[in-house]
């Protein structure tokens, strides 16, 4: 199965994404090309290390966040992509884009949604003081973090933790677990109703 990861950052994310799926054989699935809406991100720069194609995509070089998504759809459909995998991907996808791959866009979330949805998900979890963070995997729909959830990981929250600490025990989860989730995807082995997410 072909994979397009979406980045906007270092992509850590994509890293592992790498590791553990396209560079194993027995995996099955290959990422076909990488999309960075950031000229800079150091994901691009792990993308082309492991060979992996590359496009650049900014919102300012659209006329309107159509355009945008439509150009991200034109190079998904180039690369016979099966999944659109979002790794720390900073823009939201208009409703006609969400509605064209219903159910084939993978997020991952550092927080237990449908607590602390948004950009600043980690600050935010700090700063209401709850004891337990974590990571969703979720497909996405048409609101901000709110698509489906299949997959959750709970993380501790130490009275010692700052974001950064925290972020990075988060991190090792979401490691684990996206790998995992993309396999069940290609596998076949996820069963949506409605909101409710089942592994076969």
């Amino acid at each position: 199965m072909k994979i397009a990861v979406l980045v906007s950052g270092s992509g850590t994310n994509l890293q592992t994404l790498i590791e553990q799926l396209h560079q194993d054989e027995t995996s099955g699935i290959k990422i076909a090309v990488v999309i960075s809406d950031r000229r800079k991100a150091y994901a691009l720069t792990r993308a082309k290390l492991a060979g992996i194609p590359t496009h650049v995509v900014r919102t300012q070089d659209f006329a309107n966040r159509l355009d945008f998504d439509a150009e991200i759809s034109r190079i998904i459909e180039h690369s016979a992509v099966e999944l659109i995998v979002l790794a720390g991907f900073m823009k939201l996808f208009q409703p006609p884009f969400v509605q064209k791959y219903r159910n084939r866009i993978l997020n991952v979330h550092p927080t237990l949604l449908p607590a602390f949805p948004g950009a600043h998900p980690v600050a935010d979890t700090l700063a209401y003081g709850v004891k337990i963070a974590g990571v969703t995997v979720h497909f996405v729909d048409e609101d901000v973090d709110s698509g489906p959830i299949i997959a959750q990981s709970a993380v501790p929250v130490l009275d010692t933790d700052d974001e950064e600490s925290l972020h990075n025990r988060i991190q090792v989860e979401e490691h684990k677990l996206y790998p995992e989730v993309i396999k069940w995807f290609a596998q076949g082995r996820l069963k949506i109703e409605g909101r409710k997410v089942t592994v076969q």
